[in-house]
């Protein structure tokens, strides 16, 4: 048997079957596809390869998923460090972004973003920003995995002016990469406090027809419950399960401020949440209750 590589491991961890490590195995990889895994030893025998790599002290691991990047932000790390989230956004970020976001500034970001999650073994990620069809772009240069979020929020940026702009490029770029197989489009409204409820239920319907998860900040801080029980009364998710928005397709980044009865009526729906410690640590938001939720 021919490989392009053979990588030989002192342990490789698969996903599956959980809680298994292989000690002295390798991995045999033919035109970018896994062909083989098996023993070191045997491997030497049967497979001839025109690259062996050999890591007799390391752990190797399927590639990372990270779940939840604005990977064109990169290129504002460090600004504006120790306030809260809002005060973040809103006097320092969103200005920032009217000022600097184009086609150059997310090729640039993402770019980075991308060359640094490749090194440290992050192989695909789920985007949220302007311009993702310059993103995915960007990601089938790398060879990086992508999903890329069709963002929507209120007010008007570079890339669109209102929710009629912002749904009608959604759906040009989910038609630009429908048929790659690394990248793909799905829908992104940016948060309940900056998207009000008729672009939502635009959002659920065209979700809906087709197929599409939907990726949301939700319950991020304190603040942003606060807003909501003031501006409709109740808490963003009784909003967003009224709106219908609730179910297996949704992608609830953040999950800070979580309710007893909430995890038990999320957890009912089959949403998907994604935590971001690092992120929640930055803006002092509060912590996800990831122990309570797998439980």
């Amino acid at each position: 048997m021919h490989a392009d590589n053979l990588i030989h491991a002192r342990w490789i961890i698969p996903v599956e079957p959980p809680n298994r490590v292989l000690e002295h195995h390798a991995i045999a990889i033919e035109q970018g596809r896994i062909t083989a895994l098996l023993p070191s030893r045997e491997a030497r025998e049967q497979i001839s390869a025109s690259r062996v790599i050999e890591l007799p002290g390391h752990a190797l691991i399927p590639g990372l998923i990270n779940a939840h990047t604005h990977t064109p932000m990169s290129l504002f790390r460090g600004m504006a460090d120790d306030i809260p989230l809002m005060e973040w956004l809103e006097k320092h970020i969103w200005p920032a972004e009217q000022r600097w976001i184009s086609p150059e500034f997310v090729a640039d970001g993402s770019r980075l973003a991308m060359a640094e999650m490749i090194r440290s073994g992050t192989t695909c990620f789920n985007d949220m920003y302007f311009f993702p069809d310059i993103t995915g772009k960007v990601a089938l240069e790398t060879g990086m995995r992508a999903v890329l979020g069709m963002i929507l929020i209120d007010f008007p940026s570079a890339w669109a002016s209102d929710a009629d702009g912002y749904l009608e490029r959604a759906l040009a770029l989910h038609d630009t990469f429908r048929n790659e197989s690394t990248v793909s489009a799905i829908f992104a409204p940016h948060a309940p406090y900056s998207v009000s409820d008729e672009p939502l239920l635009r959002v659920r319907t065209l979700a809906n027809e087709l197929d599409l998860p939907i990726h949301m900040h939700v319950h991020e801080t304190a603040d942003e419950i606060g807003q909501s029980r003031k501006q409709y009364g109740m808490r963003p998710l009784t909003r967003l399960r009224q709106l219908g928005l609730t179910g297996p397709n949704l992608i609830a980044v953040h999950m800070t401020q979580l309710q007893d009865d909430e995890i038990e009526a999320y957890a009912a729906s089959g949403g998907h949440v994604v935590h971001c410690p690092e992120s929640n640590l930055k803006l002092a938001s509060g912590f996800c209750p990831v122990a309570r939720l797998l439980a």
